[in-house]
Formats: C-alpha cells, sequence, structure tokens
C-alpha cells in the first residue's frame, strides 16, 4: 500500500476520482471523460496509477494538468462569493425554505415546493447536456429580485428557460397570456422574454427565450405561436442540444465564464 486515498466527486454532473495523501492534500486527479490522469507531480506517477488501478477503463492520457484557457483563468480569479456556477437548480427557493420552511401543517402545498420541483427536474436535465460542450447556470439573479431559472449555453446558442409547474393541468396559450388549469392568466410570456432581453444585454450576445413546461395534463393548440419564445415540456429541453453551429467552443467558455460572474448581472 502507498497511503494514498481516492475519492470521488462530482460537479455539474461529471465525475473526478482525487488521489489525496494521508493528510488529504490532492496529488492527482482522473476524469473519466477525458480519459485522462492529471499529476500534479511526477514523482508519484507510478502510485497514483496503482492507486486508480481499478477505477481506470480503457486507455488513459497521463501528464500535467493542461495550461488554462483565458476563461478558465478568468473563472479561477472568481471570488467564490461572485461565482454562480455552484448554484443547484432552484437555488433560490432551496436557500428560501430553509429561512422559512412555512407551517407544518397547511390543507394545500406549499406553492414554492411545487415550483422548486419543477426547477429541479428541468435543471436537472439540463445539466445532463454538460458533457456535449454545454453549461448550465442556474437560478441567475437578477437586480430587483428577479432571476433567470436556469440559463444555457452551448454550441447552438444560449437560452434563458423559464419553468412552470403544470402538473396534470391543461395549459392554454395565447400570446403573451398563460392560462393554467382553472386559474386566472396571466401575461407570462413577457416575463419569460424579458429574463432573456436582460440576459441579452449582460452577455452582448443574442439570447433565446425557452418557456419549460414540466407533467402538463396537456397543451391546447396554440393558434400562433409565441413570438420567439420556444414552449417546450420538461422531457423535450434536452433536444435543444440538438441545435448548433453558432458558436465555437472558445466563445461558449468565454460566454460561460462571463455569465458566471454575478457582478456581470449587477446592471441589467
Amino acid at each position: 500500500m502507498n497511503g494514498l486515498r481516492v475519492i470521488p466527486t462530482w460537479r455539474h454532473g461529471r465525475e473526478r476520482l482525487y488521489v489525496c495523501l494521508p493528510d488529504g492534500k490532492n496529488i492527482a486527479w482522473y476524469d473519466r471523460e477525458a480519459a485522462r490522469v492529471n499529476l500534479l507531480g511526477q514523482d508519484r506517477e507510478d502510485d497514483v496509477l496503482r492507486a486508480l488501478g481499478p477505477f481506470i477503463t480503457g486507455p488513459v492520457t497521463v501528464g500535467p494538468p493542461p495550461v488554462p484557457t483565458p476563461a478558465e483563468l478568468s473563472r479561477l480569479a472568481l471570488h467564490p462569493d461572485d461565482d454562480l456556477a455552484p448554484n443547484r437548480p432552484g437555488e433560490a427557493l432551496l436557500v428560501a425554505l430553509d429561512r422559512d420552511p412555512g407551517p407544518t401543517h397547511r390543507l394545500r402545498p406549499d406553492p414554492r415546493r411545487r415550483a422548486l420541483a419543477a426547477e429541479q427536474t428541468v435543471g436537472d436535465a439540463l445539466d445532463r447536456l454538460d458533457g456535449a460542450g454545454w453549461h448550465a447556470l442556474h437560478s441567475v439573479p437578477l437586480p430587483g429580485g428577479d432571476r433567470i431559472h436556469h440559463l444555457l449555453i452551448g454550441p447552438g446558442g444560449l437560452y434563458a428557460v423559464h419553468t412552470l409547474h403544470a402538473r396534470r393541468q391543461r395549459v392554454r396559450i395565447t400570446d403573451p397570456v398563460i392560462t393554467l388549469g382553472r386559474r386566472d392568466p396571466y401575461p407570462l410570456l413577457r416575463r419569460v422574454r424579458s429574463d432573456a432581453d436582460r440576459a441579452s444585454y449582460a452577455l452582448t450576445a443574442e439570447v433565446r427565450p425557452v418557456l419549460a413546461l414540466v407533467d402538463p395534463a396537456a397543451v391546447a393548440a396554440i393558434p400562433t405561436a409565441p413570438r420567439e419564445v420556444h414552449v417546450l415540456t420538461a422531457t423535450e429541453v434536452e433536444g435543444l442540444s440538438q441545435r448548433g453551429g453558432v458558436l465555437k467552443p472558445a466563445d461558449v467558455e468565454a460566454l460561460h465564464a462571463m455569465a458566471r460572474d454575478r457582478n456581470t448581472w449587477a446592471r441589467v
């Protein structure tokens, strides 16, 4: 035994296996998707590979970590409080419910919990696109207490995704009005477009608005498709990854680095 420990971690849907000394210091990590073992020092290469032996499948590249790109350097320079990338789907609602859980006994479920479940469903689907060259940010804060539920950035462009809990309810859309079940209609599509417009201003790039419906009973036929807004169900949002040919990988990384910085959104 060489005293090394292998610790698996998950971040944005990707697994990394860190190799640590007994005192907890990292000396290497294995990125399964990249099939690469990154060494922070060459003197323990044989020990690292022995420790990772049970976990490695197929051929791997071994060497020092790749030189960071300008976008990665910008990300590394972010203060942790300003980095939005660690936000979980529904982060703002999770914090609100933690601070104020509400009454333990109530006749109707807390609507915040339904909204949270919807954001988590859509957010988890978007996070699964990470390995395909896409990045998803969640609960992007905007001035005035608003927020973009999800921001998706990838080869097919940028999308501001607003989720709507519609479980077992019929949805009728008459631009800009949404009617959910027997509730009063309200102009939700204006909010969806506004979120995308604010994101476009902050990032100086076109951001397309998306409304994601979670588990609707049915969606009434739309006489005229909503202007500019993609209306999808939660099971269809992963299809956004099929859109390509808009952004180069370097542009995707640069926009992601800009979008994850809280300060980018301070004046929109």
